[in-house]
């Protein structure tokens, strides 16, 4: 099982590289591993080591783990790697700690022309900060449009949908807590005496 867990890392290596338009070159520059040696690892000629991954997973901003494709653990909360949705969309998990308010990053695909708002509510409270692209919310009977750097609070107990623009993906933060518990914004600073 290790050998061919290791074996599948060169696909996602070539994979992350592609993603980024960085050429062997670049890379190797950056990472201080030969352009050679990067070129048989995507190829999967050679085998990673330790000393390898971990430039290359600190230059790709992801995690060892999701490099050489890790198993789960049943807990989502304590696996901080990305999930890929069917639709495209990814969820990025932030915090560990088990209770509480939970966070998340979303990266949403552009949506379609004719996507259809599917609203659904439960217990809960969230907060959400756009960082990219256009957030569209449905919340009840109103249809907002979040620019980055705009922020919204609401009971999840109302209808909701959160989904993007067909002008492109959206990128935003969500807190996400237990009915009553809130996120706190301090709206002026105390001074010190």
């Amino acid at each position: 099982m290790t050998a061919s867990t290791l074996d599948a890392v060169g696909g996602r290596l070539k994979q992350l590289r592609l993603r980024r338009d960085v050429t062997l070159t670049d890379l190797a520059h950056d990472t201080g591993i030969s352009v050679s040696t990067l070129s048989r690892l995507e190829a999967g000629l050679r085998r990673p080591t330790l000393e390898q991954l971990l430039p290359l997973a600190r230059y790709h901003g992801v995690t060892i783990d999701s490099l050489v494709d890790a198993p789960r653990t049943s807990n989502p909360r304590l696996d901080l790697r990305p999930l890929t949705c069917d639709d495209g969309s990814v969820v990025i998990p932030l915090t560990r700690r088990p209770g509480g308010i939970q966070a998340y990053k979303f990266v949403l695909p552009a949506a379609s022309q004719d996507e259809e708002p599917r609203l659904h509510s439960h217990e809960g409270h969230d907060w959400a900060y756009v960082l990219n692209g256009t957030l569209r919310l449905v919340l009840g009977e109103h249809d907002l449009r979040l620019a980055p750097g705009e922020a919204v609070e609401f009971d999840t107990r109302t209808p909701h949908w959160f989904g993007a623009t067909p002008d492109g993906p959206v990128e935003y933060l969500s807190l996400v807590g237990r009915q009553g518990q809130r996120a706190h914004v301090r709206a002026t600073t105390r001074h010190q005496q």
